[in-house]
This record gives C-alpha cells, sequence and structure tokens, in this order.
C-alpha cells in the first residue's frame, strides 16, 4: 500500500526531483547531476519535507563523488548547509559519511542511498500501521503542511497515518490547513489527498481553534522535522499553535515521524535551530505582492511544540504516550 505519487527518482546518472513550488497546476520536474544542483534543490523549496530532504541530500553525495572523487568534504558541507533544521538531512549526511570512510568506494556509496531511500518507504508504512491503530472508527482529524509521499521516501508520516487509516476504514474526514506562507497544505496536501479519494476539507491556519469549538475533532496529527531527547518537537511553523488550541478543546495530537528524526543531542526544544527565511516569502506570494513595498516580516518557518502537548509519538519501532526523556529513550533503545 503505498502512494502512486513518488516525487523522488534516481537514475544513476542523475536524481530527478518533481518540483513541489509548480504544485499543483503543473508537474515538472528538476533534473539534478550534481551536488550544488541538489542542495539548491533543498534550499529553494523544490523538495521539502525532512526525509525526502535527506534522501536527496545522499543521492547528491553520490552525484559529487562521481564527478569528484576528492570532492566529499566540499559536497558535505554545501548539502548539510541547505537547510539547518531538519534533522534527517545532517543524520543522512552522516551515515554516508561513515560508509565512504569505511569503504572509499562509489558503489557502496550509491547503494547506501538506495538503502536510506527503501528504508524510509518501510519506516512510513509501519508509522502508518502503528497511527492508524491510535485513531478511533470514523475518525476526523486536523493536519498540517504537507507530510505524505511528496516529502517522503514514499506513503508518508502523518499523512501515511491518514492513508493507512482510510485503508481500514478509520477515516470519515480530514481537514487540511493551507500551511502559510508555502502553502504546502493547500497546494501539496489537497493534491495528495484528491489523488487518493480521502475525504477532505482545506482550512485556513487561523481557523483550526474555531474549527475544534465547532465540530467533533479527534487527532491532530502533524510530522516533524526535529524531535529533541525529551520529546519537545520542531515542525512547521503553525504546530504549536496548533497543538495549544488541541489541549483547549480536549482534542488529542500525534506526531509521526521516522526513527532519525529524533536528536538526542538535543536536550530539549530550546537547543533546536529555528530556520527563519527572507521576508519576501511573507510579504510576496510567487512574485506578487500582498504588502506593501519595503514592509518587514518575522519569517520563521518551524516552531517547536512542548512535549507536554503531544499524546503520541509515532516512529517505525512503536509508540511512546506522553513524551518525556524516558519514553523516548525506551522506545529507540
Amino acid at each position: 500500500m503505498t502512494s502512486a505519487v513518488q516525487p523522488i527518482l534516481w537514475t544513476r546518472e542523475q536524481l530527478r526531483l518533481l518540483d513541489q513550488r509548480e504544485l499543483p497546476q503543473h508537474v515538472r520536474w528538476l533534473d539534478c547531476r550534481g551536488a550544488a544542483d541538489v542542495a539548491a534543490a533543498i534550499h529553494d523549496m523544490a523538495v521539502r519535507g525532512a526525509p525526502a530532504i535527506g534522501i536527496a541530500a545522499a543521492y547528491g553525495l553520490v552525484l559529487a563523488l562521481r564527478a569528484d572523487a576528492d570532492g566529499f568534504d566540499r559536497a558535505f558541507a554545501a548539502l548539510a548547509a541547505s537547510r539547518p533544521t531538519a534533522v534527517n538531512l545532517r543524520w543522512a549526511l552522516e551515515r554516508m559519511r561513515g560508509v565512504w570512510l569505511a569503504t572509499h568506494d562509489i558503489e557502496a556509496l550509491e547503494a547506501e542511498a538506495v538503502r536510506i531511500h527503501e528504508e524510509d518507504l518501510a519506516q512510513n508504512l509501519q508509522i502508518g500501521a502503528f497511527g492508524a491503530a491510535l485513531l478511533p472508527s470514523g475518525a476526523r482529524v486536523i493536519t498540517h503542511c504537507n507530510t505524505g509521499a511528496l516529502a517522503t521516501g514514499g506513503h508518508g508520516t502523518a499523512l501515511g497515518v491518514i492513508r493507512s487509516a482510510w485503508a481500514q476504514n478509520r477515516l470519515a474526514m480530514v481537514y487540511n490547513t493551507e500551511t502559510r506562507p508555502w502553502l504546502q497544505g493547500a497546494r501539496l496536501t489537497a493534491w495528495e489527498l484528491q489523488q487518493e479519494g480521502i475525504p477532505a476539507r482545506l482550512i485556513a491556519d487561523g481557523a483550526a481553534a474555531h474549527l475544534m469549538s465547532r465540530e467533533k475533532i479527534d487527532w491532530v496529527i502533524v510530522g516533524a522535522d526535529r524531535i529533541a531527547a525529551n520529546g519537545d518537537t520542531a515542525n512547521k511553523i503553525g504546530t504549536y499553535a496548533l497543538a495549544v488550541a488541541a489541549r483547549r478543546h480536549g482534542v488529542k495530537v500525534m506526531v509521526a515521524a521516522p526513527s532519525g528524526t529524533f536528536d538526542l543531542r538535543c536536550p530539549s526544544g530550546r537547543e533546536i535551530p529555528i530556520e527563519e527565511r527572507p521576508s519576501t516569502e511573507l510579504t510576496a506570494f510567487r512574485g506578487q505582492a500582498v504588502a506593501p513595498d519595503g514592509f518587514d516580516a518575522f519569517n520563521p518557518v518551524f516552531d517547536v511544540t512542548p512535549a507536554e502537548l503531544i499524546d503520541a509519538i509515532v516512529c517505525e519501532r512503536g509508540v511512546v504516550g506522553t513524551p518525556t526523556s524516558e519514553g523516548v529513550a525506551r522506545l529507540l533503545g
């Protein structure tokens, strides 16, 4: 049970990335032939979602070494700098570094990149199974940003839970936020839900609390870009506000992410770096100004949801409820 949407294609000579900036109006592919191409695609949001970023970066290292067998460190640095918050990026690069230092063999490096890609899909399917089991029959859920096949190696994390629940006839309705400023929910999650025929309605980011006050919502289900050792979770900006509103209205919050998203070097969310992007991403959209010329903006693209507001973290290894440092440690073994 996987999605028909496959945004990352490896041909050995190049990495083909579905340009998510163009969806849903246009289906266009970027052909990346080197680490610089992949780093640009990650930085410019052509590929996004923490697991997908890690997979793309792994393939980017293979392309770099095919062109220059002495260029590992330069390629590693360029790819690592492309997005600072998503821990999967550094995790995948460090894994690739270990293989390279042990073998100095490009074929072994390529095999590891393929393995990272395939493992992510398998993990997503397991996450979907664990997460769907937490939902009641006829569940009504809210999800934020895009956490589906477009953001992963296939199937998805939070959206993978939703896909699995739909396949099990446990799901009645999905409300997906628009997710400003890049509108990943309106453009990407809505497109994926439509492809699967899953009943869904789009809501403005600011409408979630009102919806919870008027209708029975069972779960808020979100992904993660980094999870600290105590369960504090960095995710797309607006997740924290959703969790606060959910607690006020008795709605449960689920974080769905592969185990590689945990960063045990970060004791808590205070140590997670939060990426800020240019003001123009808020003051304009696709080249069209929406604010007065020259107006400044504060544009963090992630926030941190404290573990105390999270009811369950689901990864391929299982579920930790009401996360704590001890619970996370037990989950990860």
